[in-house]
């Protein structure tokens, strides 16, 4: 009986996780305005979303294009950034380096409403104008700390001696960095890339306090501001639906590479 319990409880998780995803991919084959409204087969949403033949589209379009543009930079400047700062948390000793962990796990601990809060008045205090940079600005800063998180067990599972034999090899410092520290933690690198390019793309709190009033919409204000109108275009049901499939492509790839890899050692 607990078996059986313990299948069911599983079983109705996964269906409350995957079940609203799978409805809006079946009525992103439909032609209907309202969510639940089957009107026979078409690939019209599709159609329109990559056309721009909707109303509204080209401002759906331009969202999408800014949501990646400012998750990709982002994600690469904080991918930059967290190594190097992992690298110089891991060399610290005792205390000093107990405390700058602490210090990082804050920004992911802190809810993001009050980062959006506290960066939307740092702005503001400093006379900055808000806008593409400050939104950039914001989601470097909440995205470093997850990389550092990303990189620090790579250093730890690291030989520590391999860096200092390139040094008395002959390397210089920036040459050990290249050719020996970078190879070791580039596994932790692209890990901290993909979570900050993920964190970035979904992030509404912080970009909606940051953004200003130029009108910058990124895809999680495109939506909420959509739907304060009392609907939802429906172009957003094949969007969607085309972001989990990749998301999911992705996944059986690197589960797929990583079983081979296992296999082969």
């Amino acid at each position: 009986m607990k078996k059986v319990l313990a299948k069911a409880y599983l079983y109705l998780l996964l269906a409350m996780l995957y079940a609203p995803l799978i409805f809006i991919a079946v009525f992103s084959f439909t032609e209907s305005r309202v969510l639940g409204n089957w009107t026979g087969f078409s690939t019209k949403l599709y159609a329109n979303l990559f056309t721009g033949g909707m109303n509204g589209g080209s401002s759906l379009l331009a969202a999408v294009e800014n949501t990646l543009i400012i998750a990709l930079i982002s994600a690469a400047i904080a991918t930059v950034l967290g190594t190097i700062a992992a690298i110089g948390i891991f060399n610290l000793k005792g205390r000093k380096k107990a405390g700058m962990q602490f210090l990082n796990n804050i920004p992911m601990i802190n809810p993001d409403i009050i980062t959006g809060v506290s960066l939307f008045l740092l702005f503001v205090f400093l006379g900055i104008t808000q806008g593409y940079v400050t939104v950039v600005l914001a989601h470097i800063t909440f995205c470093t700390p997850y990389v550092v998180l990303s990189v620090l067990p790579k250093l730890s599972q690291m030989n520590p001696n391999i860096y200092e034999a390139a040094l008395d090899l002959g390397a210089t410092p920036s040459q050990a960095l290249r050719k020996v520290l970078i190879p070791e933690l580039r596994p932790g690198m692209i890990s901290g890339f993909i979570l900050a390019f993920t964190m970035s793309l979904d992030d509404f709190a912080v970009t909606f306090f940051t953004r200003g009033t130029i009108g910058l919409e990124t895809l999680s204000t495109y939506i909420y501001a959509d739907a304060r109108k009392g609907g939802l275009t429906p172009e957003l049901r094949p969007l969607m639906t085309i972001i989990f499939l990749i998301v999911l492509i992705l996944l059986v790839v690197m589960n797929i590479r990583r079983q081979k890899a296992n296999q082969s050692k």
